[in-house]
């Protein structure tokens, strides 16, 4: 199983970015895909974060630019960031609970990705 992200760059403030992040691998469901952050210095926080069944969650930082759509089918989420300002830049991570088979067990799972990095520039 891999959680593999992609669409992170540079951007001038203002600016936008999308973010992708695809399970793979043996998974039967997954319940709940999220995304995090880590900027230098300072503990990873949540960003936003989206269930099955819809409930979705935003950091008051990030509510009314970012949004997180998601396609169950594909096992895929985003991260739609809008209006960006330089202290969004940190390394965003990608994040899922899942049930599924690794190493031949089948069982319910936390997956991180590698992460990407958002630069924003002023």
């Amino acid at each position: 199983v891999q959680l593999v992200e992609s669409g992170g760059g540079l951007v001038q403030a203002g600016g936008s970015l999308r973010l992708s992040c695809a399970a793979s691998g043996s998974i039967f469901s997954i319940n709940y895909m999220g995304w995090y952050r880590q900027a230098p210095g300072k503990q990873r926080e949540l960003v936003a974060t989206s269930t099955r069944g819809g409930n979705i969650n935003y950091a008051d930082s990030v509510k009314g630019r970012f949004t997180i759509p998601r396609d169950n089918a594909k096992n895929t989420v985003y991260l739609q960031m809008n209006s960006l300002k330089p202290e969004d830049t940190a390394v965003y991570y990608c994040a899922a609970d899942f049930r599924g088979v690794v190493a031949g067990t089948e069982s319910l799972y936390d997956y991180w990705g590698q992460g990407t990095q958002v630069t924003v520039s002023s």
